[in-house]
């Protein structure tokens, strides 16, 4: 017996579903769905902004509604995870997933998890702390490499940190765990260690770290000489990659590739372009999506479209200066936006090249349609759930899989 209950859902009728193995179905039909921005100007958005604040152009902040033609369905594969926080798609479609408190799993596409891989450093898994994003070598189907980001106790406080091992042949734990790079300076807080991971095209690895959160920490987002709020590039060695664009400079890190970020909690390379794209949070509003380029400064604190939780200005309460880039978006309530990808499948072709976002704060899984590097459409699923969702990854068979802080994983795809 299928129990079904109905709602509505960006102009879509869904139902929920429990099959007889305790997966559930959310069925997306679209029916009276419009794939292009909505000729009304009507947002997905519906909540006040924060800040009074306007954005540097058209379409910098809540556009346009879509919503998706094709009929999909989105079904919760497992509940069994513990913390999620990455997700690596593996050669033969399974994934490797990162558990916030040390360990790793292996998941299949019908959903079974395996028993927890070990053998990784200890990790810091208080507040915002833990195992965080990871990435598989690009030869991993010879030397079974994975590379990682975590939050590590160090003996002036805690820090971002990055380490590589390989997967055993029976994928119970992490052999030869070497910690390969590390975002110093140290400082005692659990807040904003970024903590995604994406390897280039060049072979090099690019890591996001935090600016730490606390006041006396987030200048050093500006600072050349400071890991601390910063895109780095660095060899699978942790070593500065070469022709990154501060090498030589003095008062530089070579590792640098960009700086003035806040805490980039999402990486991604648009499949056709090449481009590096990212998502940082933003305060109490202001969560933004960048194009990232190298040696550019992308603002914060000096400049931000939020404001601090107590209310007040971030610093001299500007949006915009000179030499400081601007988000291609942004979002003013937050969403506070983490893990994304772009869909680079076939399986629903009106999401081709569209950057999916998870996002925790009114908990949701965000379509972003992109083009000439200006976002044109915005649609949201999985609203009703009320999961957190931390990352979002394109499988091998086309469809998406999403992973939530509660522990559930989804797959949508085509119905």
């Amino acid at each position: 017996m299928h129990k079904i209950v109905s709602l509505t859902l960006c102009l879509a009728v869904f139902a929920i579903a429990c099959n007889d193995n305790n997966q559930t179905a959310v069925e997306g039909s679209n029916i009276a769905a419009d794939n292009s921005p909505d000729t009304s100007g009507s947002s997905v958005e519906n909540r006040s902004p924060n800040t009074s604040y306007k954005p540097a152009f058209p379409g910098q902040t809540r556009i346009g509604r879509v919503a998706t033609k094709t009929p999909y369905e989105a079904v919760v594969i497992t509940s069994d995870l513990k913390n999620p926080w990455g997700i690596a798609v593996l050669p033969d479609g399974r994934f490797l997933i990162t558990q916030k408190g040390g360990t790793m799993c292996i998941v299949t596409a019908e959903g079974k998890v395996s028993e927890p891989i070990t053998g990784l450093p200890p990790v810091n898994y208080r507040g915002q702390g833990g195992l965080l994003g990871l990435t598989l070598d690009p030869a991993f189907a010879n030397n079974k490499m994975v590379y990682w980001v975590f939050s590590e106790n160090v003996e002036n406080g805690n820090l971002t940190s990055v380490a590589k091992g390989k997967l055993s042949a029976d994928e119970k734990k992490i052999e030869n765990a070497t910690v390969i790079y590390r975002a110093t300076p140290a400082h005692n807080s659990n807040l904003h260690y970024g903590g995604r991971i994406l390897f280039d095209r060049s072979g090099n690895l690019i890591v996001s770290t935090g600016e730490r959160s606390d006041k006396e920490t987030r200048p050093q987002a500006q600072s050349l000489n400071s890991g601390l709020g910063k895109l780095v590039r660095i060899t699978t060695d942790g070593k500065p990659a070469s022709g990154n664009p501060f090498a030589g400079q003095n008062n530089a890190r070579p590792e640098i590739y960009s700086y003035g970020h806040r805490n980039v909690q999402g990486l991604a390379w648009h499949p056709e372009t090449g481009d590096l794209w990212e998502n940082e949070y933003g305060p109490q509003g202001g969560d933004e999506i960048n194009l990232i380029r190298p040696a550019k400064n992308y603002g914060w604190p000096t400049i931000s479209y939020g404001e601090e939780y107590s209310g007040g200005k971030i610093g001299d309460g500007i949006t915009q200066k000179e030499g400081l880039e601007q988000p291609v978006y942004y979002w003013d309530p937050v969403v506070s936006p983490s893990g994304m990808t772009f869909y680079n499948a076939d399986l629903i072709p009106e999401w081709k090249n569209n950057l999916f976002v998870a996002a925790l704060n009114k908990p949701h899984l965000i379509r972003l349609v992109i083009e000439n590097n200006k976002v044109t459409g915005e649609e949201r699923f999985l609203e009703q759930e009320n999961q957190r969702f931390r990352d979002v990854a394109v499988g091998k068979n086309g469809a998406l899989y999403a992973v939530t802080d509660a522990g559930r994983m989804y797959r949508i795809g085509k119905k």
